[in-house]
């Protein structure tokens, strides 16, 4: 049975079994940081040349290290830059110390967030492959979802009424990286937004699992040709297709697949007096929908199944769902279905609840857009880094802000690649010795 490869929970693991342990007095001039410059350099400058106060490179890297650090505000960031000036000029010359939060907001206005994305995800891309390189990772599911800013919006104002900001995400939940965010006028366009978005990245052998809204023949067509695959859900928005599909599970089909079991997986998970039955069916015949030739490499249907049992009250709760797929195994597609909520567990929840994405109450596009990215960035960073630091985001970014040289040296020091590898080294002759 194929398994969907997950770089960050094996990441953790390989830290974890051979006790590899961070020095107290890493340095965060170091590789990453340096790579983080060499990418801050390249961001175009908008600004009239010859009277740039602050350069540009200098904006981003108090950004990088303030949001690392717990800032979620333009002022905090500035508020950062004040505090640690004598300190940044270990990385850069800063003659003119620190901008104020006003210019920070008025920077991130002018950059183009479609730039400043494919700059900073080659940038936890160029990071990510050489750590999976060092420790012997092999190389995933990707989300396709929207999200609404809603700090963003406002009920008046001099045009009347602002919407809140809507964005499109498109998550690798294996590597913990969001690929693309592209703001969107209103749920709708999210459908061609991701088409193009989907049609620009390299999904080849990945997963690709999206939400009804997205479950759109072109969009499916997109994924294909990218030599990726689709775990797409159905919904009655896709009336004819949905009940015919709905139809075609009986209670006597289901039976029969679960008799076969290499088309049928089961799982259980007890917690919170609950448990929580998952079945997942899988049918590869496929010939029966007159409209299969119009959805590009359609292999399956798979229907899950979910009921929730109250240890306590006895309360069954059930929940059924349907799913087209062109990948015809089971339990690879019961890992895509239960993937596809990280963009919502991991990614979303990680923004809101703790770097405050959803608070945010910049209205101008682009500086939401770039600050948010930022967001991004810090969430993967901190991710990778757990494992040493043993403790929660939120707790790893309290420790910056009471400690900064020592704990971004704690956080930046062990995603050096040369790190890892001598201290995967050490590990291994700790071993051999025993």
């Amino acid at each position: 049975m194929a398994k969907i490869a997950h770089p960050i929970t094996e990441f953790a693991d390989i830290i974890k079994l051979n006790g590899i342990e961070c020095s107290e007095n890493l340095s965060p001039s170091n590789r990453v940081v340096k790579r983080f410059i060499r990418i801050a350099k390249k961001v175009p400058d908008k600004r009239m040349q010859g009277v740039i106060e602050y350069p540009m490179k200098e904006i981003l890297l108090v950004a990088f290290f303030a949001v690392l650090s717990g800032a979620e505000t333009w002022t905090q960031i500035a508020q950062f830059g004040r505090a640690r000036e004598s300190w940044l000029g270990k990385f850069l010359k800063y003659r003119r110390g620190t901008p104020s939060h006003d210019t920070f907001r008025r920077v991130f206005s002018l950059i183009d967030p479609s730039v400043l994305q494919t700059l900073t995800v080659d940038f936890l891309m160029d990071n990510m492959s050489r750590i999976k390189a060092s420790l012997g990772i092999r190389d995933e599911v990707i989300n396709v979802d929207g999200k609404q800013a809603r700090g963003t919006g406002r009920r008046k104002g001099k045009d009347g009424a602002r919407p809140n900001l809507q964005t499109l995400n498109v998550f690798d939940a294996s590597n913990g990286i969001c690929l693309s965010m592209e703001c969107i006028p209103d749920r709708t366009n999210e459908i061609p937004a991701a088409q193009t978005a989907l049609a620009l990245l390299n999904v080849k052998g990945a997963v690709v699992t999206c939400d009804t809204l997205n479950t759109q023949k072109e969009t499916m067509r997109v994924v294909s040709t990218g030599k990726g695959n689709y775990m797409a859900a159905l919904k009655k928005n896709h009336h004819l297709f949905y009940d015919e599909v709905d139809a075609y599970f009986t209670k006597e089909r289901m039976k029969s697949i679960r008799k076969g079991s290499a088309d049928f997986v089961t799982s259980i998970d007890k917690a919170h007096s609950q448990v929580e039955r998952r079945n997942f069916y899988l049918a590869r015949d496929v010939k029966w929908f007159a409209d299969r030739r119009a959805w590009e490499k359609l292999k399956a249907f798979v229907c899950f199944d979910k009921s929730i049992t109250d240890t306590q009250s006895g309360e069954v709760t059930k929940e059924r769902r349907l799913f087209i797929s062109s990948v015809a195994d089971a339990g690879l597609c019961a890992e895509a279905i239960r993937g596809h909520w990280a963009v919502e567990n991991i990614l979303y929840w990680h923004l809101d609840a703790l770097f405050g994405d959803d608070e945010d109450m910049t209205t101008d596009k682009n500086a939401y857009m770039n600050f948010s990215q930022f967001r991004r960035m810090a969430l993967t960073l901190c991710k990778l880094a757990q494992p040493f630091m043993k403790c929660s985001i939120k707790s790893m970014r309290w420790l910056i802000g009471l400690e900064y040289r020592q704990e971004l040296g704690r956080i930046l020091g062990t995603l050096d690649e040369t790190f890892l590898e001598e201290a995967l080294r050490a590990a291994n002759e700790k071993k051999q010795k025993q």
